[in-house]
């Protein structure tokens, strides 16, 4: 079967409607489960696209027992949108950037940058963390995208949440590690926040807070867990006027170019991708 041109491939740009007890529900859990947000067709049409660029984008990777714990958690491949013009059309949909825009209650979002993340067959966990961490973002406007392009069953490592986590807001500088599995844990454990994942179809979707802590258990089968994400965050955020760990310099520089702290978070790597119509 050939793999389908630009021209051929489906427009993702149709509205998704979101009910008002979803919104809820993501501003209650700080993470939500949106089902067939694309449907099996359309990630088929893609997933060829997203898988190539993953494949060029990992060969430096070592053998899996030869990394250590965040290298065994996935192939991690950032900003193919700019790789490949194919894979844009998917990073750059509408409709998946309004369901971000109507969950966090926006009028508009902009792209900070997707990212592959390929769990390969027995490959390791993805220890607890934060994503905001890692972000020089003055808001808590932050969502990411997490979509399977393959059927994910509970064995294959589907990320897990700690529901109502968000609401504590920035947790500590904390880096995805072992240090970061060990200690979070134990937070999730002793605040009782319930641990929730899912089964997923391909094209099903989870919506996450940046400051929602998650993990991922390993990939207990001969598959890879196939998933791509795309980081958003609102429209009119301005960059922290002290990002506070190298983590969140390295960031400024990679994903917001020319922009320095207190600016508006614009770069030609972070167009407005949905703006709602007033």
């Amino acid at each position: 079967m050939a793999t389908p041109t630009l021209s051929a491939l489906p427009d993702l740009s149709e509205a998704y409607p979101i009910s008002e007890e979803q919104r809820a529900q993501y501003q209650r859990d700080g993470h939500i489960v949106i089902r067939n947000l694309a449907s099996a067709d359309e990630v088929a049409a893609y997933r060829p696209h997203i898988s190539r660029v993953v494949e060029e984008g990992s060969r430096h990777y070592k053998p899996l027992h030869e990394r250590n714990t965040y290298g065994k958690a996935f192939l991690q491949i950032t900003n193919l949108w700019k790789r490949d013009e194919n894979v844009a059309r998917f990073v750059l949909a509408r409709r998946f950037a309004q369901v971000a825009a109507d969950l966090m209650g926006v009028d508009g979002v902009r792209l900070y940058h997707d990212q592959a993340l390929y769990k390969e067959a027995h490959g390791g966990h993805t220890p607890w963390h934060q994503d905001q961490f890692y972000w020089p973002l003055d808001t808590d406007n932050t969502i990411t995208l997490w979509m399977p392009l393959v059927d994910v069953s509970v064995t294959m490592g589907p990320v897990t949440f700690a529901s109502g986590s968000h609401t504590g807001g920035f947790l500590g500088h904390m880096a995805i590690s072992d240090e970061s599995q060990d200690r979070y844990d134990d937070f999730v454990k002793e605040r009782g926040y319930p641990q929730v994942n899912t089964a997923m179809k391909a094209g099903d979707a989870t919506f996450h807070s940046g400051w929602t802590l998650h993990w991922a258990p390993g990939n207990d089968t001969d598959q890879t867990r196939e998933v791509m994400t795309i980081i958003y965050y609102a429209d009119g955020t301005r960059i922290l006027q002290n990002p506070d760990n190298e983590n969140r310099l390295t960031d400024l520089r990679v994903w917001h170019p020319g922009v320095q702290p207190g600016e508006p978070a614009v770069s030609d790597l972070n167009p407005l991708l949905y703006q709602r119509t007033r």
